[in-house]
């Protein structure tokens, strides 16, 4: 069954219009007036309808039932992600909230390639909130992870926060999986470096601000690996239920 993020306000026996967005994905799809669709608005749980009326720039659907169901991890993971070169960051963001990332905060590290003006973090911030939305929909999440505006490195690791911080380094003595194994599940921040890794002085300073420097195993991964596979080895060794 086609699902769909409408952000609006959605209750059963109502008929609504379907967002434009939305309404185009379903002409696209080439569903009919009557056909099953799921929505859900991010506050928790999803709802079934039915197409009411397709017509050329405008759907609507009656909303039939709700159900609680959730897919969300039992503990917050927030991907901290070093800003990478071209699209990469688009799977990166697209790959965390398929893993069950809560949170994304993108960073500007020192080897950072890309340097985002206001003017192109705006863009892309609504274009990874975009993306956001299409995972969370293909992947059966009915909550959408927040995006944070994009932080300087020093001035976000200095920052008081309430999850367990973990940054991930090649030079860490103690591994992220060894580190889970000895901890119960609990709300983590993973901060992964760019291209070049963070600097050894970027390192220092997180762990003077309490962080944990932790490796993902002998071999150096991409930036764009690297994020997916600790939270994958995460959700393994914690469990998703």
């Amino acid at each position: 069954m086609p699902r769909f993020h409408c952000a609006q306000a959605l209750a059963i026996g109502a008929t609504i219009d379907l967002p434009d967005h939305v309404a185009r994905h379903v002409q696209v799809l080439r569903l009919a007036v009557g056909d099953y669709v799921t929505l859900f608005n991010g506050e928790g749980g999803e709802y079934t309808a039915t197409l009411s009326t397709i017509e050329k720039r405008r759907a609507t659907a009656e909303i039939k039932t709700f159900s609680a169901r959730e897919a969300e991890l039992p503990y917050a993971v927030t991907l901290a992600q070093a800003l990478p070169e071209a699209s990469k960051m688009d799977e990166i963001i697209q790959k965390a909230v398929e893993l069950g990332a809560t949170a994304i905060q993108p960073l500007a590290a020192q080897r950072c390639v890309v340097r985002l003006s206001a003017e192109r973090a705006s863009k892309k911030i609504s274009h990874w909130q975009g993306i956001i939305v299409s995972a969370a929909e293909q992947s059966g999440r009915n909550r959408l992870p927040s995006l944070a505006d994009p932080a300087e490195f020093n001035s976000w690791a200095a920052q008081r926060d309430l999850h367990r911080r973990i940054l991930l380094s090649p030079r860490a003595e103690q591994s992220l999986s060894d580190w889970a194994r000895h901890h119960p599940p609990q709300a983590i921040t993973l901060a992964i470096g760019p291209e070049g890794g963070f600097t050894e002085k970027e390192e220092t300073l997180a762990q003077e601000h309490g962080a944990l420097i932790l490796s993902i195993g002998v071999r150096v991964l991409r930036t764009e690996t690297a994020g997916m596979a600790a939270l994958a080895a995460i959700n393994a060794i914690w469990g998703e239920m």
